[in-house]
């Protein structure tokens, strides 16, 4: 099966696959774990550019493929919000099996245009994902983002967006942002979403931001039309927690460890644990 037909199946049983970050190899071990042991049926693992620059384009194909072969599990690797031509193609050479073409902040048309370019380069190599609003924030824990209507998808020009560019899947803002907020509420405008679903029921769309949302809030959007749901700086929070205690453990504990492993190996089992509970999330 491909991913698209995994979101087709979604969408028929209103339920989400899950997308997750990655930039080390003890996490994407844990993201197929965890998806695997959780009951998903498929997961996405994404890079982002800087994500990707720090592993390596070939090296990250190399290492899904490993992964995807010893747990045989269907895994699609996706070059996550690449801003240009030029790095949507290297990623689709190397063997991504998708990428999202971020051109969001773009004017509409040239929105479109870039796109369409990387759509029809990718024919028969790689789906595609187009990104239509402004999504704001950052992979980071912030205080606060400033959310307005105005950063919404408009409903008309999803419309227009998706004929005129034959995207598989398409990111949409409807009150979600990037990262976790620590100073401010994060609320999804799910009658909103249903504009969007209302206009453009065949194409895949997704949440991006999802970290830090309450469970509730993600399972409507799923319920209202979301196939796919990106987490990232949750994964990031985790791991790097689980790195803060192997190297300073409470009392008893092995201070000033050196060994790598013993103090990744539980880090990454933190992110495991949070990838198990997001996708059972997902399948309610």
């Amino acid at each position: 099966m491909s991913l698209s037909d995994y979101l087709q199946q979604a969408r028929k049983t209103h339920t989400a696959v899950g997308h997750f970050n990655f930039s080390t190899a003890d996490v994407l071990r844990a993201i197929v774990e965890g998806a695997k042991e959780g009951g998903a049926p498929a997961v996405m693992v994404g890079t982002s550019e800087g994500e990707a620059d720090f592993l390596g384009v070939k090296e990250t194909v190399a290492l899904v493929k490993a992964m995807r072969e010893e747990y045989d599990f269907p895994v699609f690797l996706n070059a996550d919000h690449f801003k240009s031509f030029e790095k949507c193609q290297e990623a689709i050479d190397a063997g991504y099996d998708t990428v999202l073409i971020d051109a969001s902040k773009m004017p509409f048309e040239e929105n479109v245009a870039l796109t369409k370019k990387v759509k029809d380069f990718a024919a028969g190599k790689a789906e595609v994902e187009g990104e239509l609003g402004y999504l704001r924030g950052s992979s980071e824990v912030q205080e606060a983002v400033e959310i307005t209507p105005g950063d919404y998808t408009k409903p008309e020009e999803a419309l227009t967006f998706v004929q005129q560019t034959n995207v598989d899947r398409l990111a949409v803002v409807f009150g979600n942002i990037h990262g976790i907020l620590t100073k401010q509420e994060e609320n999804l405008d799910i009658e909103h979403l249903k504009n969007i679903v209302a206009v453009v029921p065949d194409v895949a769309l997704v949440l991006h931001g999802a970290s830090g949302l309450p469970d509730e809030q993600v399972s409507a959007a799923i319920k209202a039309g979301i196939v796919n749901v990106h987490f990232n700086t949750e994964l990031r929070v985790a791991y790097t927690k689980g790195i803060e205690k192997g190297l300073h453990p409470p009392a008893g504990g092995k201070p000033g460890e050196t060994t790598p492993y013993k103090y990744l190996g539980p880090a990454a089992d933190e992110v495991k644990k949070v990838v198990i509970q997001k996708v059972q999330l997902f399948m309610r």
